[in-house]
């Protein structure tokens, strides 16, 4: 179904070099707000700010949903990090953050051309949430197209930048 809009809005993985982006945090807690209310809260886990490019499919956001919740980036007994998500039961909390697609090569105004459309961006946003809930991993999610206000504490701090084409 995603795949046939894909092809019928002219986008194939070879227009572009474009890729889903994620930015992961490592926290001891974090939530998300709208208008005031909390929309999403988990205590120790991952927060992952998403970025959907226009080329991407759902299987990137699976690939993508499967790296984040296997890194081993817990601390194990000893102290060193080498325990996953799933290992130290923790939760997930997903944001939409297109801005992670900005393009700030060229002048100082970011451009954010590279960015999914939100009809498809919020579909492969749902795809990576499914999947990862399809790992066990409780999942809590902001609202997608809303201003949200993102508290988090960052444990460590461990900050990973990662995309599905594993290009960095």
């Amino acid at each position: 179904m995603l795949a046939g809009r894909l092809v019928r809005a002219g986008i194939t993985k070879s227009d572009s070099e474009n890729f889903m982006r994620a930015c992961v945090q490592r926290v001891s807690q974090a939530q998300v707000c709208v208008e005031g209310e909390v929309c999403g809260q988990i205590g120790p886990g991952l927060v992952v700010l998403l970025g959907v490019a226009g080329d991407d499919s759902p299987d990137d956001s699976k690939a993508l949903a499967d790296k984040i919740a296997s890194l081993r980036i817990f601390d194990d007994e000893r102290g060193k990090m080498n325990m996953a998500l799933t290992d130290v039961g923790g939760a997930m909390l997903v944001v939409s953050q297109f801005t992670l697609l900005g393009d700030c090569r060229k002048g100082r105004r970011p451009s954010y051309a590279a960015a999914a459309p939100p009809e498809l961006a919020e579909a492969l946003y749902q795809e990576f949430v499914d999947a990862v809930a399809a790992l066990g991993i409780a999942v809590a999610t902001g609202k997608f197209r809303e201003h949200m206000l993102v508290s988090l504490t960052n444990d460590g701090p461990v900050t990973l930048l990662l995309d599905s084409r594993r290009e960095f």
